[in-house]
């Protein structure tokens, strides 16, 4: 049988480029015992793939020139000498951008919730609990209190939004267009949202939150987390999530230049991973499990077809034009 994988061509130097990737037929390999081979229907991109194609040391192994890129997906057992899947299984596991995935069985796990398969990727997925997991057991987000989220209208930032607005938080938001900042607004229930490219963030943030935030949950860094240490109250707190806005960055960006404020507000900032808190896997499904199927979370998908056009999605991604998650649907 034959299959299709997406390989990293170059290590990108600055903004990624199409050239960066390329396109290659495999053979796809029969299973060996306890093995299933799974074809692919939707596959994830996300931010932190950028930082594996630089060869880095950091909390994960750099993809390697020559070779496969990964990342979450979703599919379908279509062989198996394994008996625990059988074929027909629906399954999440991390070998995206190719057709078929093979290997142990125990690598792939069977999701038989009655969602769209993309939705493992996203609000069910890693995204839904990175947002939940950076509110309530890193910033302690309570009731009554105000959220900044940056990034608001991507795949954690739509989803950290409306989690909080569900516990209670007033929520402001920021996105990179007016559309987005009516959909934050109109259809996600926040409180207030505001276009960063319009002024600078810390005068519109102090527009819309007044009195100061309590939390800052960021997915962007820069010139927002600056100004979410300005609008911080005593004893605020910030989950930093990601900074994208650095990502592309060929030599180091310069900092906050309101460091000190960290001392006289007696603020905490803490960086954390997704995998850090799996401890919190059962509470996450059944709390928002249950808001899906009530209705009360709000999914939006960016789909594009075909697994040849997944470097292009992630480069969209990186421009942010995606609304909600970034999703490339490989086959149906």
């Amino acid at each position: 049988m034959k299959g299709r994988e997406i390989r990293l061509a170059a290590r990108p130097v600055g903004e990624p480029k199409p050239s960066d990737f390329e396109l290659a037929e495999v053979d796809v390999a029969g299973p060996a015992d306890g093995d299933v081979v799974v074809r692919n229907l939707v596959m994830s991109v996300d931010p932190y793939m950028r930082g594996r194609m630089n060869d880095v040391k950091s909390y994960a192994p750099p993809f390697q020139v020559g070779a496969a890129l990964e990342g979450g997906a979703v599919g379908e057992v279509v062989e198996t000498m394994s008996d625990t899947h059988a074929i027909g299984d629906v399954v999440l596991h991390g070998l995206g951008w190719r057709d078929y995935a093979v290997g142990p069985a125990a690598a792939f796990r069977r999701v038989d919730a009655p969602v769209p398969p993309s939705y493992h990727l996203g609000v069910l997925g890693m995204p839904g609990l990175t947002a939940y997991a950076g509110l309530f057991d890193v910033a302690a987000l309570k009731e009554g209190e105000t959220l900044f989220v940056s990034g608001a209208a991507g795949a954690v930032g739509s989803l950290a939004g409306q989690f909080a607005k569900l516990r209670g938080a007033t929520v402001v938001g920021s996105a990179g267009s007016g559309d987005k900042v009516r959909w934050l607004v109109e259809e996600l229930g926040f409180d207030a949202a505001f276009n960063y490219k319009d002024a600078p963030v810390l005068d519109q943030l102090r527009t819309f939150a007044p009195e100061g935030i309590d939390v800052y949950f960021d997915n962007v860094g820069g010139d927002h987390l600056e100004a979410a240490i300005s609008c911080l109250k005593v004893h605020g707190r910030a989950a930093i999530c990601g900074m994208i806005s650095q990502y592309n960055n060929t030599a180091p960006a310069p900092g906050p230049k309101n460091m000190t404020m960290l001392v006289s507000k007696r603020l905490l900032l803490q960086g954390f991973l997704v995998g850090d808190h799996t401890h919190l896997v059962p509470e996450f499904g059944r709390e928002v499990g249950g808001w899906l199927a009530e209705g009360k979370v709000v999914v939006r998908e960016t789909f594009v077809d075909g697994l040849e056009n997944a470097p292009a999605a992630f480069l969209g991604l990186l421009r942010g034009d995606n609304t909600g998650k970034m999703v490339v649907r490989i086959s149906s």
